[in-house]
């Protein structure tokens, strides 16, 4: 939470002064801005995607069909992202100040996929962890003198990879799925630049649905319909 009181802004940083007329617009443009952005959570993606190659890796099982159709499903959602953000900056136009501003239905498509896809990705990524991901022992036991030669020998995958290895890893899906880094990477791409229906409403505006009819009634040789009668 941010309050600010009795705040001193200089002349220079003042965007609006009385202009209430232009402050929907102003909004709006922020939002493109912010909700382009969105391009970031990819890397974010490309990590998890990472993380979950690797565990299936260490449990031996990297060359399975389902495991590699999971891995291909959450790169073709992750990109899918990638293309909306990208797709919104070059379709950008130039204004009169020489800034350019995110095509505004791209940049609000983009975040709408922000506030799913990253969900069902994470999905697979526990999917493709494991139960183990929720149950593995602490560090602590990890390190103790009795338990850990048991740790070591019951949660061992492959046998070239370190028993250590393999519970860092799952433990990086849990931290991007569950734990502290879920809250940034879904959580947040739920509700940060606008929760869903704020993207449903600025692509509403902007579908340009009588433009597309027209296209479909010229296509398809449709007679106009007759003037309403009084």
């Amino acid at each position: 939470m941010i309050i600010f009181e009795d705040v001193f802004i200089p002349r220079e940083l003042v965007f609006l002064d009385g202009e209430f007329e232009f402050a929907s617009t102003l909004v709006e443009r922020f939002t493109c801005y912010h909700r382009r952005s969105y391009v970031c959570k990819t890397g974010v993606g490309d990590v998890l995607i990472g993380a979950a190659a690797t565990v299936a890796d260490y449990n031996g099982v990297e060359s399975a069909s389902h495991v590699r159709d999971k891995l291909v499903e959450m790169t073709h959602l992750n990109e899918t992202i990638y293309g909306a953000g990208i797709a919104a900056s070059h379709q950008g136009i130039a204004m009169k100040s020489g800034a350019y501003l995110p095509d505004e239905m791209l940049a609000n498509v983009c975040k709408h996929h922000v506030t799913k896809l990253p969900y069902e990705i994470g999905r697979l990524a526990q999917d493709l962890a494991g139960g183990l991901m929720a149950t593995l022992p602490s560090e602590r036991e990890l390190r103790h003198e009795t338990i850990g030669p048991m740790v070591e020998k019951y949660l061992k995958g492959r046998l070239e990879v370190a028993t250590e290895d393999r519970i860092r890893v799952l433990r990086l899906v849990e931290n991007m799925t569950l734990g502290r880094n879920a809250v940034g990477y879904l959580t947040e791409s739920m509700h940060g630049a606008g929760s869903p229906q704020a993207q449903r409403i600025q692509i509403a505006r902007s579908m340009q649905l009588n433009f597309k009819k027209e296209l479909a009634k010229s296509l398809a040789v449709l007679r106009p319909l007759p003037a309403p009668t009084s």
